[in-house]
């Protein structure tokens, strides 16, 4: 995909003229990471507006006990970096690869500007911080209230509702979600990620194919997620 059209795919920037598309694709860079990488830290100046080409990034921040607790989880064509690129504050979170990925980074001062010209970028922002702040909101409750195998269930359902791929055994998520990453997501330990997830290997809730979790059994994971399970 062109640098053009690649920018056009971006929901934030679809409403720009073709001419603005071309010169932003001009001072655009792509940087590649590996995994682990970090992309920036909370705290950092806002330099870069982000977009996610290839490979997945997770934006997380750190708790006073210095666990990671994972806000969102990026794959290709989503954008992040950019509420405070147009505010010039610094990052309120950190930014990771979690596997080899490929980030378009766009600087503060071309996407300033154009915002300042097409509101389109501001409306555009404001739905995106709602849609993950109803999902931050729902995190939260489920973090003050479920229990961890209706949070991790929930998790699981969340990132499959938005990115799973239908297949013969159920829905596949399109790329390998480590233990640790699922935990931070739930707001749990590894250990205790490791323990559940292999009993629903074992009961057929989900299975695991070339590296990829499958959910077996939307409607069984569901239930748990909505404390119905036994």
């Amino acid at each position: 995909m062109r640098g053009e059209e690649f920018l056009r795919s971006c929901p934030v920037l679809a409403a720009l003229p073709a001419k603005e598309l071309a010169a932003l694709a001009t001072v655009a860079r792509d940087e590649r990471y590996r995994a682990r990488d970090s992309i920036f830290m909370e705290g950092d100046p806002a330099v870069w507006f982000c977009l996610v080409k290839t490979g997945r990034v997770r934006i997380f921040r750190q708790s006073r006990g210095g666990k990671d607790v994972v806000l969102e989880l990026l794959g290709p064509g989503e954008p992040f970096g950019g509420v405070a690129v147009i505010e010039k504050r610094p990052y309120p979170a950190s930014a990771q690869a979690t596997e080899p990925s490929v980030v378009t980074k766009l600087p503060q001062d071309a996407i300033v500007a154009l915002a300042d010209r097409y509101p389109s970028i501001i409306k555009e922002m404001a739905l995106m911080i709602g849609r993950r702040l109803r999902a931050a909101h729902d995190s939260v409750k489920s973090l003050a209230a479920d229990p961890v195998e209706a949070r991790l269930a929930a998790t699981l359902l969340r990132l499959a509702d938005r990115e799973g791929a239908r297949g013969p055994h159920g829905l596949t998520l399109p790329f390998h979600l480590t233990r640790q990453s699922l935990a931070d997501m739930a707001g749990t330990t590894v250990e205790t990620t490791i323990r559940v997830v292999s009993r629903w290997l074992k009961d057929g809730l989900v299975r695991e194919e070339e590296n990829r979790l499958v959910l077996a059994s939307v409607e069984g994971l569901r239930d748990l997620a909505e404390g119905e399970g036994d």
